[in-house]
């Protein structure tokens, strides 16, 4: 049997594999993800995280979305490693160190008692030349900043920014009653995007408030997204339409984004754990190699 932790940020929820102790190298990783993260004859997630050694930094995180696919970073997945990690003695820093698809992040936990009930993530510096997202066309070294995108017969005005990993941001009037569902999948695979994109659609309530909903690339529309909520306040800062520190609100809660002066961008939200278990060898054995 292999234990696993389900914990989300904002409900962006994650099934967490220990790879300290679990045999995780039996299994195709991709296959394993599709099983678990199914909602109806899995467990149910927006995908798996393999909290494992690093040479390089305290831990390692590799994620896998629902569908398969490898996702170089996850702001909420992160949070959510890091209360893992404290809250079971495998470190006792309160600064934790993540190998990431997207570098070297360092994270800063909130503990109240013995619990992580928050945490605040070191997101980097964003990328935003158009050859960094990645997008094709020229020139490959400058930024898109409100770029018009033409999909299914709709005119968009796009900013894109990487986290690490790629960001369309689109500030729309109403968010809420967006089509999110329709535009979301055509702008992920349009074909300007070669590695596909995550698709952030934003309100500006004020100058410190935007309201995102989010297309995860690999995932559908997710109820949170640290990354997506992040390159949503650079957009809007690229745009002149927020400041720098500014509350985002998704459909699961709210996140703080700070993007500072040095150009590092901060992210501090909430991360909570939802139940731990033991899966069955008959639902994961089509992922054993």
């Amino acid at each position: 049997m292999t234990e696993f932790t389900k914990l989300h940020g904002l409900g962006n929820d994650y099934i967490y594999l220990n790879a300290f102790t679990e045999q995780i190298q039996e299994y195709n990783l991709a296959e394993l993800a599709r099983i678990l993260s199914d909602r109806h004859f899995g467990i149910g997630g927006d995908g798996i995280i393999l909290i494992m050694p690093s040479e390089i930094a305290d831990f390692r995180m590799r994620i896998f979305n629902s569908d398969g696919s490898e996702a170089e970073m996850c702001g909420n997945g992160i949070r959510g490693l890091v209360k893992y990690v404290y809250e079971r003695n495998m470190t006792d820093d309160t600064t934790i160190s993540v190998e990431t698809g997207a570098g070297i992040l360092r994270v800063a936990v909130t503990v109240q008692g013995s619990s992580v009930v928050a945490a605040t993530v070191d997101m980097g510096i964003p990328r935003l030349d158009r050859s960094q997202i990645p997008m094709l066309g020229e020139p490959a070294t400058e930024p898109v900043i409100d770029q018009p995108l033409e999909v299914n017969g709709d005119r968009f005005q796009i900013t894109c920014v990487s986290m690490g990993n790629p960001h369309c941001v689109i500030f729309v009037d109403d968010v809420d009653h967006f089509t999110v569902g329709d535009i979301g999948p055509l702008i992920e695979n349009h074909e300007l995007f070669p590695e596909r994109i995550n698709v952030e659609f934003a309100t500006v309530l004020d100058r410190e408030h935007i309201k995102m909903r989010v297309w995860e690339r690999g995932a559908r529309e997710t109820l949170a997204c640290g990354t997506g909520a992040a390159a949503s306040v650079v957009a809007g800062v690229l745009t002149d339409r927020t400041d720098r520190q500014v509350e985002v609100e998704l459909l699961g809660g709210p996140l703080r984004i700070e993007w500072l002066e040095d150009e590092h961008v901060f992210m501090t939200g909430p991360i909570a754990e939802v139940f731990t278990g033991e899966l069955n060898e008959q639902l994961i054995a089509p992922a054993r190699k």
